[in-house]
């Protein structure tokens, strides 16, 4: 039996499965249209250096298939259609239409046509077929998802044997005296910027509380074995304030 221990909390608040889902599309719904300005302020830009790691890890090529989950407004698969030369077949899928609908005006703003779709999917019940895509990427997506080991199980049966997952997220900062700093500039100034920019405080302050709340790196290394990956490992930046997990099918 699946636990996802996360599936009744939104940030600090004890809520039912459904009522996490729903909130999360609010947040999300409230700030697309500042999400990645809000991403500029809130990491003075390092967001960008990260992004750039992760893909420069994935090393997408020109003719795989690539299901970027929780893509929303594009980050990851602009960049991975630029490493490619537009030559892979890159799906964007994300449960909130929203964020979906700013990725889409950003790709027919870089005229992209061909190579880029963009589907609506919950990341646990993805709407493609079995062993279907070379790759699978979710950057700053999966502590938002309301099952986290159904979206894991669900990333092992799209993916073709062999197939890689890599995940961006925020992690946790181990040495004590940076842990502080990041902790009090998290606490009191991004929910901050969020009211200043995104006129959002409180989705900003839930978004603090969900990287705290999201399993540690061991564990989640532990969790995609579970799921049906055969390997599964860590790499840490900026002092484990992010990390990039890959497993393969």
């Amino acid at each position: 039996m699946t636990k996802n221990p996360e599936s009744t909390e939104f940030g600090t608040k004890d809520v039912t499965p459904e009522e996490k889902t729903n909130l999360v599309l609010g947040v999300f719904d409230s700030v697309a249209s500042r999400y990645d300005i809000m991403n500029d302020v809130m990491s003075g830009g390092i967001h960008r250096i990260w992004k750039d790691k992760f893909v420069a890890q994935v090393k997408p090529r020109a003719g795989q298939k690539i299901l970027d989950v929780a893509g929303g407004t594009g980050d990851i698969a602009f960049r991975m259609y630029k490493r490619t030369h537009g030559q892979a077949e890159i799906t964007v899928s994300d449960i909130n239409e929203s964020m979906l609908a700013v990725g889409q005006d950003r790709a027919y703003d870089r005229a992209i046509t061909k190579n880029m779709q963009w589907v609506p999917a919950n990341a646990e019940q993805l709407p493609f077929n079995d062993n279907e895509f070379d790759i699978y990427t979710i950057a700053f997506g999966l502590r938002n998802v309301t099952h986290i080991d159904n979206a894991l199980k669900e990333a092992a049966r799209v993916l073709k044997p062999g197939g890689k997952f890599y995940c961006l997220e925020f992690s946790h900062v181990d040495n004590p005296i940076v842990k502080k700093i990041y902790d009090g500039y998290s606490d009191h100034l991004i929910p901050k910027f969020g009211e200043i920019v995104a006129k959002d405080r409180e989705s900003y302050q839930y978004l603090v509380e969900s990287i705290r709340k999201f399993p540690r790196r061991e564990l989640l290394k532990k969790r995609l074995l579970e799921a049906g990956f055969s390997q599964a490992s860590y790499t840490t930046m900026t002092f484990g304030v992010v990390a990039i997990h890959e497993a393969t099918v």
